[in-house]
């Protein structure tokens, strides 16, 4: 209630994208590629010169404003995108996905818009009305940095490689920017001062002296993790046709999707295996062993990249764009939504836990258990 308010000139600017995408849509001279993807460069950048003449204090004060607020923009076109896609809106944006960026117009493409317009597009709001309120972000900006680098991540390579690859136009390009300037944001992020603790140093030392056995919230987490991971490592192979009978069996009788050619199942379930797989086994670590002070901060990251990832993977695999051999069959649907839905929540849960009690995994406070520790 506090935020939102102060976000109303980023949610005025990004709600401009409807009536222009209605104007731009009728302009006969965007049916050509070129001058689609000139286009759109020139409109961003009219966006930018817009924002900094509007709100040049918050600019001077984080520059990520500017970007959260450009990027609200684009979500809003994105969901635009989905939901004529999907019928459910008219043809805002289907000079876009004609001659710019026909991929969006796949399963995994109308998913991944419909996550950028909605949670993205909250997330946008909340960290640019934390900056006009000179309040800290932090746990918001991780959680968007980890979901719109797996979103990068998945589409772009999926993009390149999959059956769309013939069909790259020069908008494509515009994607150089969305990949750097995340890194730079990603960068500021992680560098912003953390929250100061309100942990006593007997509750740091009374919570780290705890075995894990004590702890039967974070028993259950790497439990899961461990299960988690052992699933990660199965459907990573299974994209990488492993001839075993399991692996057959699955992917025809439970994840047909992952034979899609469009590539962007083989590709996320690639980035599970690279990626997610090892954070899992150094989540288990830091579940044990006290004092990892990095776990909150990665486990929000990777909540995001998860939560972004299984969103459009599930969403996909049941959407009509998906053709119906690789669907997933009704009897199994069940098994698939189950599976992959705890699959999403375990890393909400644990980065919930790491914020919750997060004694944990502070540095040990010197004492007699750290001097304990180190004579062991």
């Amino acid at each position: 209630m506090d935020i939102l308010p102060l976000a109303g000139k980023t949610a005025a600017l990004s709600l401009g994208a409807l009536p222009l995408s209605y104007a731009i849509n009728h302009v006969s001279a965007l049916s050509h590629p070129l001058g689609l993807a000139l286009m759109s460069a020139l409109i961003l950048g009219l966006l930018f010169v817009a924002i900094y003449s509007l709100s040049p204090g918050e600019i001077y004060y984080d520059p990520l404003y500017a970007v959260f607020t450009v990027f609200s923009f684009t979500s809003v076109v994105d969901l635009l995108i989905a939901l004529q896609e999907d019928g459910y809106a008219g043809s805002f944006m289907e000079f876009f996905t004609k001659e710019g960026e026909p991929y969006l117009r796949t399963a995994h493409g109308v998913f991944i818009c419909y996550w950028d317009g909605t949670v993205h597009y909250l997330l946008y709001l909340a960290m640019a009305g934390a900056i006009r309120r000179r309040k800290r972000y932090r746990n918001l900006g991780l959680y968007w940095l980890g979901s719109f680098v797996m979103s990068v991540l998945v589409f772009l390579p999926g993009n390149i490689l999959g059956k769309y690859s013939s069909e790259i136009r020069p908008a494509f390009f515009l994607a150089i920017p969305y990949v750097l300037v995340p890194c730079w944001a990603g960068v500021r992020v992680f560098n912003q001062a953390q929250a100061p603790n309100c942990c006593a140093p007997n509750v740091v030392q009374e919570e780290q002296s705890k075995g894990i056995l004590r702890r039967p919230v974070d028993l259950a987490l790497v439990i899961y993790l461990t299960l988690a991971g052992f699933f990660t490592l199965f459907r990573g192979l299974v994209v990488l046709d492993c001839p075993t009978d399991a692996c057959f069996v699955y992917i025809y009788q439970y994840e047909p999707y992952l034979r899609d050619p469009v590539a962007y199942p083989k590709v996320q379930m690639l980035v599970y295996m690279f990626y997610v797989l090892p954070f899992y086994g150094l989540a288990a670590y830091g579940l044990i062993f006290p004092g990892c002070s990095w776990l909150p901060d990665w486990a929000l990251v990777f909540a995001g990249a998860v939560g972004q990832a299984q969103f459009s993977h599930m969403g996909a695999s049941m959407h009509v764009r998906t053709p119906f051999t690789y669907r997933v069959p009704d009897d199994a649907w069940a098994c698939f939504f189950g599976s992959n839905l705890l699959y999403a929540l375990g890393p909400q849960l644990l980065a919930f836990r790491c914020l919750w009690r997060p004694a944990f995994f502070l540095h040990p406070p010197p004492g007699p258990l750290a001097h304990h520790k180190k004579e062991d």
